[in-house]
């Protein structure tokens, strides 16, 4: 058997079944590895301009509660080493990336609390956590907790973005980290596709939050694109 690539879409209790059955496949790595790199671009333009302007802590703090929850199988299940060491790099560099912008001397004396306000724990993770109860398999914790997640992924983008329409202009570092974000969630969906057809996948939990999230994508996408065919910086719409 092959090793395995991350899927954010499986069930932790159908993990031991997708590593015998499930193959590796174009879409599946490329959007593994876009997520990967979207994680890299972040952590090198925190680390070499020492600036952390126009990057939304309070997302990066949902998608460590996102791999916190759905990862939490890497205590009693072995799928393959690729699977265990990217789940460890998720975790560890998004929480590090949390710690920069909040504690990290330069960067976090660049962190911007008044344009980062989206309330999360507000208006997000009590809607999430009613989601997962209700569309959890089994009411155990660790199931509630995996579609928890899934949820909380599909708009875990939100504080990014509305942090970006605060501002004038977007960073290229920064468009390009949020285009590499997007451009993941984009391969998945085309994994999915791939693995219904080859496999009869079906996941409709991952299916449904991934459509959210790719839609709330959709506007950004299109200027980001515009932005690179025109070659100039990333203007959003009611940036002041």
């Amino acid at each position: 058997h092959g090793v395995l690539p991350v899927d954010h879409g499986a069930p932790r209790r159908n993990l031991c079944c997708l590593a015998e059955a499930a193959a590796m496949n174009i879409f599946r790595l490329c959007g593994d590895m876009l997520h990967l790199g979207s994680i890299m671009l972040l952590i090198f333009k925190l680390q070499r301009s020492k600036n952390c302007t126009g990057v939304s802590c309070r997302m990066q703090e949902m998608y460590a509660m996102v791999f916190c929850f759905r990862y939490l199988d890497l205590f009693w299940s072995f799928i393959s080493l690729y699977n265990s060491v990217m789940k460890i790099i998720f975790i560890t560099t998004t929480i590090y990336l949390v710690y920069m912008m909040r504690f990290k001397t330069p960067v976090c004396q660049t962190y911007e609390r008044s344009n980062d306000s989206f309330k999360y724990e507000i208006y997000l993770l009590a809607p999430c956590a009613v989601l997962g109860l209700i569309f959890t398999d089994e009411y155990k914790i660790p199931d509630i907790l995996w579609s928890m997640s899934i949820w909380l992924e599909s708009v875990a983008i939100l504080p990014q973005l509305m942090m970006m329409q605060k501002g004038r202009e977007v960073e290229n570092l920064t468009s390009d980290f949020v285009g590499c974000l997007g451009a993941y969630r984009a391969f998945y969906i085309l994994n999915w596709i791939y693995r219904y057809f080859a496999e009869d996948y079906v996941n409709w939990i991952g299916w449904v939050g991934g459509l959210i999230q790719t839609a709330l994508y959709c506007d950004f996408f299109y200027y980001f694109a515009k932005s690179k065919w025109y070659g100039s910086k990333l203007v959003l719409p009611g940036a002041s």
